[in-house]
Order: structure tokens, then C-alpha cells, then sequence
């Protein structure tokens, strides 16, 4: 007969198996838990040890900034942070995994498999030595044209070429959710904000000491990596849904003047890896899917918490993992 412990261990052992039966994707997410750590660490040694090409250019850019620009010493030390594992580059794909790792932060266990297979790639060597092209040519901006830009085509190229609007050095980074956010003010418009050091960009802007307003920013912007070509990987579910509204939000305000971030794709790049034209693909499918999307009060709760999923879906063109599992 059957001690009340093996009992016990029977029945835990017949719900986790009905559970694993159920949603055949329990198992995959767990490996997939393994596969992003994984992942994580390595690019962590790649960092560590030089391996990783934008992040060296960083470091050299930093230094260059700091005896061309004294007075940027302090920007040149923060941007070089991303050259490192303390980096907000870095540190996001961290903290976007913890939050992997917990199934009650998901409306559902696709969602929560295509986060882990959006990490996985995000944090490939490739994707995100491309990422670091953002702050690398930030750097470039900032040392006044002394340096030249990596992976893209001049500042002033760009601008012409976009009919873009000057927001000044550090604007390849407004809009990303690692290095500012979209703050409300009391009219109810959307404004950026910086964080931390990051703060300084508002001495160079071009807009000086008013705030720079989403619907101004929207329709002008230039490009980005992170806008252009990284947003379907280098964006958590929760930051995407907050960009949804916000979007949604200033389309209100502004009306029939009002211009999408999203409705075009800006040009610029140079040299970007095979890799990062297939998550530009994806993005391009989100913002098709968004174009689309409802804004009635029903969809925005029932996508409160996690926006669209179909952008962050790995069937965009990548494998569903490094190890080739579907």
C-alpha cells in the first residue's frame, strides 16, 4: 500500500504531466529559459573579452570625445557603459529575462515564448553589435564630425535624406526605452525624458530648454538602429504596449496633422548584418498589424498589458532558437 508521501509525489507528478500535455509549450519554454541564458552569458564574455566590434569602437570613441570635447567628458563616460555588461544595452536584456522567467507576468505562454525567443536573438552576437550602432554614433555626433559614423550614412546626409527634423547630438536614442521614456505633462501630451547622466542631451538639443513632445517628434524624426531596424527585438512586451498607447495617444491630439513614428521606415543605414534586415522585416509586419489595430476601449484592456504579439513572434524569419527547436 502507499505511504501518503509517494501518494503525494503520484499526484504532483500526474498534474505536471497534464500540464506539460496540455500546452505543448511548457517544455519548449523551458528550454528556451536555457537557451537565453545561455545566450546571456556568452555575449557577456564576448564584451568582456573584446570580441564584440561597436563595443571596442565605443570605448576608443569615448576616449577620442573626451580630449576633442572636454566639455562632453561626462556623456563620453556614460555612453561608454554600453561597451560593457553595466551598460542600459545590456542590463534591459537582464532584467527583460528575469521577467521571462515568471509565467504569472504573461497573458499567455506564446507571448511569453516569443519574449524568450526575441532575448535569445537580441542578445546574438550580430544583433546586438549592430544595437551598439546607436550610441556609438552618438559618440561620433558629439565629437563635432571628428569621427566618423559607423554603419550609417553622416548626420547631415540623414537629415537631408528623411527630411528629417535636427534634434541634435543624442537623437538616435530618443524614443528608446533604455536610455529615456515617454513622460506625461500636465496638457496630457507625451514629452521625452532622460534618464540619469543622460539628462545632459537636453544642453544640446536644439529645441534648448522646452520639451520635446512626441507629435513634434513623431513625423520628423531621423533614423535610428533601434527604431529602424531593432525595435522588434530590443523592446519588452510591456514597453511595446506602453508605445502603443502613447502613439495612439498623440494620433488624438494631433488629428489628421498628426504623423505615425512607424509609418515609413527611415533610411541610412550602411552595413547593418544579414540578421538585422530579417528583424526589420519583422517590424515591418508589427507596424503593418498596428496600422490596423482597433483603438476601442475593448482592445486597449485586453492589450494592456503586452500590445501585439505577432511582431515579436519568432516565425518573422529567425529560427525559434539558436539550437534550430520550433
Amino acid at each position: 500500500m502507499a505511504t501518503p508521501f509517494i501518494r503525494y509525489c503520484l499526484v504532483i507528478f500526474s498534474l505536471a504531466f497534464i500540464t506539460a500535455c496540455g500546452d505543448p509549450l511548457v517544455a519548449k519554454i523551458e528550454n528556451q529559459i536555457s537557451f537565453v541564458d545561455i545566450q546571456l552569458k556568452n555575449l557577456a564574455q564576448r564584451l568582456d573579452s573584446g570580441q564584440v566590434r561597436n563595443a571596442n569602437l565605443i570605448k576608443q570613441y569615448a576616449k577620442q570625445v573626451k580630449e576633442i570635447k572636454p566639455e562632453h567628458q561626462a556623456l563620453a563616460d556614460e555612453l561608454a557603459r554600453d561597451a560593457t555588461t553595466s551598460g542600459p544595452l545590456y542590463t534591459s536584456l537582464l532584467d527583460r529575462f528575469d521577467s521571462a522567467k515568471r509565467a504569472d507576468l504573461f497573458p499567455s505562454n506564446q507571448v511569453r515564448f516569443d519574449e524568450l525567443n526575441n532575448l535569445y536573438q537580441a542578445a546574438s552576437n550580430e544583433l546586438f553589435n549592430d544595437a551598439l550602432s546607436d550610441p556609438l554614433n552618438v559618440l561620433a555626433d558629439l565629437s563635432g564630425g571628428e569621427l566618423p559614423r559607423v554603419s550609417s550614412i553622416s548626420r547631415a546626409a540623414s537629415i537631408q535624406a528623411n527630411d528629417a527634423a535636427d534634434f541634435g547630438a543624442g537623437s538616435q536614442l530618443i524614443g528608446n526605452p533604455s536610455y529615456g521614456q515617454w513622460s506625461t505633462a500636465s496638457n496630457g501630451m507625451s514629452f521625452w525624458e532622460w534618464y540619469g547622466m543622460y539628462s545632459l542631451f537636453s544642453n544640446l538639443t536644439n529645441w534648448g530648454s522646452n520639451r520635446l513632445y512626441y507629435n513634434d517628434w513623431s513625423g520628423r524624426r531621423n533614423y535610428s538602429y533601434y527604431h529602424d531596424y531593432g525595435r522588434s527585438r530590443y523592446t519588452s512586451p510591456k514597453q511595446l504596449s506602453k508605445q502603443t498607447q502613447i502613439e495612439t495617444k498623440a494620433k488624438n491630439f494631433g488629428g489628421s496633422k498628426f504623423k505615425s513614428a512607424y509609418a515609413k521606415s527611415r533610411t541610412g543605414a550602411t552595413g547593418v548584418s544579414r540578421s538585422s534586415h530579417t528583424a526589420k522585416n519583422a517590424s515591418k509586419s508589427f507596424q503593418s498589424s498596428y496600422a490596423k489595430k482597433s483603438t476601442s476601449t475593448a482592445s486597449s484592456k485586453k492589450s494592456s498589458g503586452f500590445g501585439n504579439s505577432s511582431f515579436r513572434s519568432g516565425s518573422s524569419g529567425f529560427s525559434r532558437s539558436g539550437f534550430g527547436g520550433k
